[in-house]
């Protein structure tokens, strides 16, 4: 990574080289976690995760990134419990933090705050999801199993399906799918489409015509990816989410209009829209990609440190 990438809050932060050289550290860090052996490139080093919003995965995957690379880890995985709580600022907060630890993971309620803590940490800022805008380590570690799995981006079909408007995943990864030459397929239900910027940046700055559709199964059958994803019940008043909820399921079904060497991902939490009984089938690996997410942050945080 260049001197002048201090954090990492948006995947347009990286260039598609440093993307690649990324990807190339994560099969290295997975060789340290086959190994099973103790690891001291981050000694003495410090991560601190603080999470204004709940999280399992993303707040978990990144403590043991650091553990595993030998560092310690510090911080909240609710805001209620510390001086937030207090009214203390998002930026007071950071400047503390900051006097504790070597790197920052931050989840917060509203949209652009990590780049907002960039402005008052010395320390570098990852983005761990900021309201409904980003989250471009899910990101990294969705494309970072595409790219396991198939080899290449350039020509995929990837179908994008579920809550498309709220869904910060969704978000970065439709941007970095289509820089890096994927055709893109968009199915949600009316009301939940893939928000006007994001739709403008793919056409207007990398000239990408996404198809936008609401029917689960209408372009389903020539997907290479299918991703899916939950309603965003946390940004939805109940009855919104309860004429949402349950609109979009895969299930064996529909499995069967797949192609047999597609591939089933979901950043997670799921609550029905795939259900159980695709968890056996191989083209599902959700679970692989989340485990993805230790080896790839741990690439992040070495190379954000420069101990690597």
């Amino acid at each position: 990574m260049p001197e002048s990438l201090k954090s990492f809050i948006n995947i347009s932060d990286l260039t598609e080289k440093q993307l690649y050289d990324l990807f190339d550290i994560a099969d290295s860090m997975q060789e340290i976690l086959d190994k099973k052996e103790p690891c001291d490139i981050c000694k003495g080093k410090i991560l601190a995760t603080l999470f204004y919003e709940p999280s399992t995965r993303t707040r978990l995957s990144f403590e043991c990134a650091m553990l595993r690379l030998g560092g310690k880890v510090l911080g909240f995985s609710d805001a209620s419990g510390s001086s937030v709580s207090k009214g203390e600022s998002l930026a007071d907060t950071i400047r503390t933090v900051a006097g504790y630890s070597d790197v920052i993971t931050l989840r917060h309620p509203h949209e652009g705050s990590a780049r907002v803590a960039t402005l008052y940490s010395h320390v570098p800022i990852i983005n761990a999801g900021d309201g409904g805008h980003q989250h471009p380590t899910q990101c990294l570690l969705d494309l970072y199993t595409i790219l396991k799995k198939k080899n290449t981006f350039a020509g995929l079909n990837v179908m994008i399906s579920g809550d498309l408007k709220f869904g910060r995943t969704t978000h970065s990864l439709a941007i970095a799918l289509g820089r890096l030459g994927a055709n893109l397929y968009f199915a949600s239900p009316p009301g939940l489409e893939m928000p006007d910027y994001i739709i403008h940046q793919l056409e207007s700055d990398l000239h990408v015509q996404p198809i936008i559709f609401h029917d689960l199964r209408e372009h389903i059958g020539i997907a290479d990816v299918v991703y899916m994803t939950r309603v965003q019940r946390e940004r939805l008043g109940e009855m919104e989410y309860l004429k949402y909820r349950g609109s979009y399921v895969l299930g064996n079904e529909t499995l069967h209009e797949t192609k047999s060497d597609a591939i089933i991902l979901h950043p997670l939490p799921r609550v029905g829209e795939i259900k159980p009984e695709v968890d056996a089938d191989p083209r599902a690996i959700y679970f692989e990609q989340a485990y993805n997410g230790v080896p790839v942050r741990m690439a992040l945080i070495a190379t954000l440190l420069g101990v690597i």
